[in-house]
């Protein structure tokens, strides 16, 4: 019997969808353009702080980095930085990395060339002008890509598209043990999704992650893994 062929061309398209659909959000996925999501170096991982900076918990956070020499990335949201810039200032001054987090934190899977690039731009001007600093790295939210976010992160000079290889899911409130078994994956080479903040309120309740932190920052000192921002992993870049 013949395949009908309405049915060979439903699958077809069902089968474009589900790889479209996984090159667009599996953070392991090169697909839509190669990206960053190990550090190269099994003595280290990445912490990377997604949604800030958040005077509820940035603040804390600090604090809790320098206690054990640990540094990290933080993938700030340009309105934010707007509303807080003294904040911004701060963590880079502690020496660790910004990245840009886009300015209003839309998913950018469909949205067109000029839409992404006005979102790049905007948060890239926001950090600066806080700052003093253009970042070097980006995170699309939520981790959706873009066929064409890649390109545009090259051609505007960024380093590159920063995913994940362990994450916590701790984007939601919640108690902090849940967070603690997640990490307790996480080994040498791993960079971590974390939040500091929320996309949806400038003072987001992150206290779980805090919590998660003191618990495993010292375990994994003690373990010789050190925790490294992106420029120091990748200043050849």
């Amino acid at each position: 019997m013949g395949i009908i062929p309405e049915l060979s061309v439903a699958a077809g398209v069902c089968a474009a969808a589900g790889i479209f659909s996984w090159a667009a959000v599996a953070p392991s996925s090169q697909l839509f353009g190669s990206t960053i999501r190990h550090t190269g170096d099994l003595s280290t991982i990445a912490l990377t702080f997604d949604d800030g900076p958040n005077p509820a918990v940035t603040p804390a956070l600090l604090a809790l980095l320098d206690r054990y020499n640990a540094k990290a990335t933080f993938f700030l949201i340009g309105k934010w930085v707007r509303a807080a810039p003294v904040l911004a200032k701060e963590i880079a001054a502690r020496g660790h990395t910004l990245g840009n987090h886009t300015y209003n934190h839309p998913a950018l899977t469909f949205r067109s060339r000029a839409s992404i690039s006005s979102e790049l731009n905007q948060c890239d001007d926001a950090i600066e002008s806080a700052t003093g600093e253009k970042p070097r790295w980006m995170r699309p939210p939520f981790g959706f890509r873009s066929p064409l976010l890649g390109g545009i992160v090259r051609k505007r000079g960024g380093a590159g598209v920063v995913m994940w290889s362990a994450w916590a899911r701790d984007w939601n409130r919640h108690p902090p043990e849940p967070v603690i078994g997640r990490l307790r994956r996480v080994t040498g080479g791993d960079m971590v999704l974390l939040h500091d903040g929320d996309h949806r309120v400038l003072e987001g309740d992150r206290g779980h992650t805090i919590a998660a932190l003191e618990y495993w920052l010292p375990r994994w000192k003690d373990a010789g893994i050190r925790a490294a921002n992106l420029d120091e992993l990748y200043s050849q870049k």
